[in-house]
């Protein structure tokens, strides 16, 4: 596995986890940057400058970039389509204020000032409200969509044993691909917090909602396995908690 450079920090979540797919992607397909350019047909410094998150890339990279590496299109586009939108108000410069040329400027400061502390008053009061139904959490862009951590809470069993394959199972999902992050909820996060706890990395409850204290313990178990510790599990820290 690549040795990557750290990702900048002012990029957006949605942005980052892009960014982190298609470098898993790279490193699963054994590629290096010029050969990844001769098969997708963007240069090899796009290529570099996709992977560093210095630029985004556009939705046909994207797709190019799924198809070397044998994965699901679909999945890493609804992924893209997020992080393209937050990009695009990352990057979209504020409009300038017109310079006051009139006497009433004081007058007309003061009626800009109280419309502004106004909106900021507004948003805030929605951002709180936000924030107090979905229990205080961020949630990640989903790939696809998982059901969201505002959903009814419950608790879910941890029926652990090996597979036929020789993997680990916990009985609430057999995937090993699915893409969990901060924020997601669901079965999926159920089995996830049951393999951290059969590994030895106490997630918390085991309530299905992909919560701090389970974050916490995807990144311990990325951190042992010398992953990329992002706390976000994907195929590599998924064959980490099923072997």
């Amino acid at each position: 596995m690549s040795r990557w450079k750290e990702l900048p920090a002012e990029l957006s979540t949605p942005v980052r986890q892009l960014v982190i797919r298609l470098r898993r992607l790279k490193d699963h397909s054994g590629l290096s940057l010029r050969q990844l350019a001769a098969k997708t047909g963007y240069s090899a410094k796009s290529w570099e400058r996709y992977l560093g998150g210095r630029s985004l890339p556009p939705r046909e990279a994207v797709e190019a970039m799924a198809r070397t590496a044998g994965d699901d299109p679909d999945r890493l586009l609804a992924l893209h389509e997020v992080a393209a939108e937050a990009w695009s108000r990352r990057t979209t410069p504020e409009p300038e204020a017109e310079p006051e040329r009139s006497h009433g400027r004081p007058l007309r400061a003061a009626f800009v000032a109280g419309t502004v502390a106004l909106v900021v008053a507004v948003a805030a009061s929605v951002v709180l409200i936000v924030r107090f139904t979905d229990g205080g959490e961020n949630p990640a862009a989903p790939s696809p969509p998982p059901r969201s951590a505002s959903a009814s809470k419950r608790t879910y069993e941890c029926r652990v044993e090996r597979g036929p394959d020789g993997l680990w199972y916990a009985g609430n999902s057999r995937t090993r691909e699915a893409i969990l992050a901060y924020g997601h909820a669901g079965p999926e996060v159920a089995e996830a917090q049951c393999l951290l706890l059969r590994a030895g990395f106490p997630p918390g409850e085991i309530d299905g909602i992909y919560g701090p204290l389970t974050q916490g313990a995807v990144k311990r178990i990325q951190r042992r396995e010398d992953l990329v510790v992002d706390g976000i599990i994907g195929p590599h820290t998924w064959k980490a908690l099923r072997t």
